[in-house]
């Protein structure tokens, strides 16, 4: 059986546990960066120091909208800006039950087929 060995936090581990935690790093990339130390060695040295909280990641929603890496089921789906621009992104904004689009950008995306009937005739003449 493997014996354990108990991980020692140098000052020099704790300032880097304070300075990669600062930079929003996560548990898991911290034990990475330092080596020899678990994820939950990690988070159990961060609250004893009381590092400051930080939002999930995974339940973050961004403050612009998202880029398509950050898309998931329940953000709005719709496009703005242009694609060929750096500040392109999603909405990202709470979906509609059942569609892609938030409330507003679904009352623009889907439209009452009596309305779009009458559109296309008005078009037409």
């Amino acid at each position: 059986m493997k014996e354990a060995t108990a991980m020692i936090w140098t000052d020099e581990r704790i300032g880097d546990l304070r300075r990669l935690w600062s930079e929003g790093r996560s548990a898991s990339e911290i034990a990475g960066i330092l080596g020899d130390v678990t994820r939950n060695a990690v988070i159990g040295k961060a609250h004893r120091l009381g590092l400051s909280g930080r939002p999930s990641p995974i339940k973050r929603t961004p403050k612009r909208g998202a880029n398509i890496l950050a898309l998931t089921e329940r953000m709005c789906k719709w496009p703005v800006g242009d694609p060929r621009d750096s500040d392109f992104h999603f909405c990202g904004h709470q979906t509609a039950p059942g569609m892609p689009y938030c409330t507003e950008h679904a009352s623009l995306a889907y439209q009452p087929q009596k309305k779009r009937d009458d559109d296309r005739k008005a078009g037409a003449a």
